[in-house]
């Protein structure tokens, strides 16, 4: 599933935590890999001719190298790239040129300030690309070989379909077993001011629905992956679905999240959904995120 697999970097701690965990993928994945670092045309706008315009492709050219010396160590050999430009549109086209089937970021970065930043380039990218997202945050464990349980969220969706056969095919790599969960939101279910008062027979039947669910995409990847569990939870928390989800990573000690990561507004727009934008900032594994069209 995974030929091909680009590694953007940008010179920060999570950057190279996500470097590891893209490598042993690639590893495993017997993959070719590819590392890019993109130079924001921001900060080389702002820059000042000469000295500091060299110093900001130094410090590209020096992360890369990082990678390059650290890819020994997974047995892999990797081709670089210095860009120029905005990086997540950098990031897209090279991920295009090249062919990837994977990118993988770390979910926060630096600005050009050598500030923390939430999101920013990473949700960007999550926007545009067409191709499955890897993200990683710095606190996910150092067992990036060790990815025994995954978890696939579904909500019956096509985009859950397709990302339960993502998630299948890590399993295979890894002898994972995949759980498949959905998640029962008795808020949105009954409203703000009603989800404590609803009647427990509406209550069974939306679980209900749930289980139905979560055993036909079971049904989907039962002959793919090692092994499969299913569960649906309820929740009651005003973060809805998201929470169930952080919930039931903790509890049943979750290695990797693999998930739907986009649908299309009326116009056709891409849209980068509230659950997915929410889950990105508040579980601490990593996330890969699958396209509709992977």
């Amino acid at each position: 599933m995974y030929d091909r697999i680009l590694i953007a970097v940008d010179g920060s701690d999570e950057a190279a935590r996500a470097a590891e965990c893209g490598l042993e993928f690639a590893r495993v994945f017997d993959a070719a890999v590819d590392v890019v670092y993109v130079v924001e045309s921001k900060a080389l706008r702002v820059a000042s001719p000469g000295g500091e315009t060299a110093r900001l492709r130094e410090q590209g050219e020096a992360a890369l190298e990082e990678i390059e010396a650290l890819a020994s160590d997974f047995d892999r050999s990797v081709t670089t790239e210095l860009a120029e430009g905005k990086p997540a549109d950098q990031i897209v086209a090279f991920a295009s040129d090249r062919d990837a089937d994977l990118i993988v970021v770390g979910r926060q970065g630096l600005t050009r300030l050598g500030k923390r930043l939430l999101g920013g380039v990473t949700e960007r990218l999550l926007h545009r690309s067409d191709v499955p997202v890897f993200v990683v945050p710095k606190g996910a464990s150092d067992a990036v070989t060790d990815y025994s349980d995954l978890l696939v969220p579904t909500d019956g969706s096509e985009r859950a379909i397709v990302a339960g056969r993502h998630g299948a095919a890590v399993a295979q790599r890894y002898g994972s077993t995949v759980h498949v969960l959905n998640v029962v939101d008795l808020q949105a279910a009954g409203g703000a001011f009603a989800a404590g008062g609803l009647r427990e027979e509406f209550v069974e039947r939306l679980e209900a629905d749930g289980e139905e669910i979560v055993e036909d995409a079971a049904a989907e990847i039962e002959d793919a992956a090692p092994a499969v569990t299913t569960a649906v939870v309820r929740t009651m928390s005003f973060d809805g679905v998201p929470a169930g989800v952080r919930e039931y990573v903790v509890e049943a000690d979750i290695d990797l999240l693999v998930m739907g990561a986009r649908s299309r507004s009326s116009l056709g727009r891409r849209i980068l959904g509230s659950i997915t934008s929410t889950l990105l900032r508040i579980v601490d594994v990593p996330v890969l995120f699958v396209v509709r069209s992977s």
